[in-house]
């Protein structure tokens, strides 16, 4: 009895240390992208993307995970139909030339139990750089309409425009680009 006892108990310990990564695909109606700066120093502008979408996958056990997601450049929304033309064109977004911007993560970093930063890759108007989003809000449950798990966060991070051929009129408008993201994922 002992020795099934102690199989039993190596084989939940083993099963806990190979936990598999869970999948998740965002919700395309409560995943949104969102940009914030200085205009001339009278305001801080914020404008947002209305198409994000997004892969995550996760394994909450072994803190680890990935994160890929595409911003439809083209579904800007500053608000006023005239500013998105402005925004969408070859001085900002170039969204003739670049209808995507992307985000894949090389790295997740955990403090304790959740994610607090995602080291990765941002793809804006043909530039790479490395940019590293902090979590603010992190949570996993069950939803309560789709009964099934699902996963939620805000992330934040700032760059520079100038450093992704986005940069004119600075520095008077400014420089440092606020970028928020908020997600929210079903397991697939």
């Amino acid at each position: 009895m002992k020795k099934i006892v102690a199989l039993l108990i190596a084989a939940g310990v083993s099963m806990t240390a190979f936990a598999a990564p869970e999948s998740f695909t965002s919700d395309e109606n409560h995943t949104f992208s969102s940009f914030s700066y200085s205009h001339f120093g009278y305001s801080t502008q914020q404008s947002r993307f209305n198409s994000t979408k997004a892969k995550v996958t996760i394994d909450r056990a072994a803190k680890t995970g990935s994160v890929e997601a595409t911003i439809d450049t083209k579904s800007v929304d500053t608000g006023s139909k005239l500013f998105d033309q402005h925004i969408q064109g070859e001085d900002f977004l170039d969204t003739a030339k670049y209808p995507t911007a992307t985000f894949k993560s090389t790295k997740v970093n955990f403090k304790g139990d959740v994610p607090s930063t995602i080291d990765g890759n941002l793809t804006l108007k043909g530039v790479t750089k490395p940019v590293t989003l902090t979590v603010t809000h992190f949570q996993c449950m069950d939803h309560p309409m789709a009964k099934k798990l699902a996963c939620g966060a805000n992330a934040t991070a700032t760059i520079k425009r100038t450093e992704f051929n986005a940069g004119k009129y600075a520095p008077h408008v400014g420089d440092d680009v606020t970028l928020t993201f908020a997600i929210e994922a079903l397991k697939d």
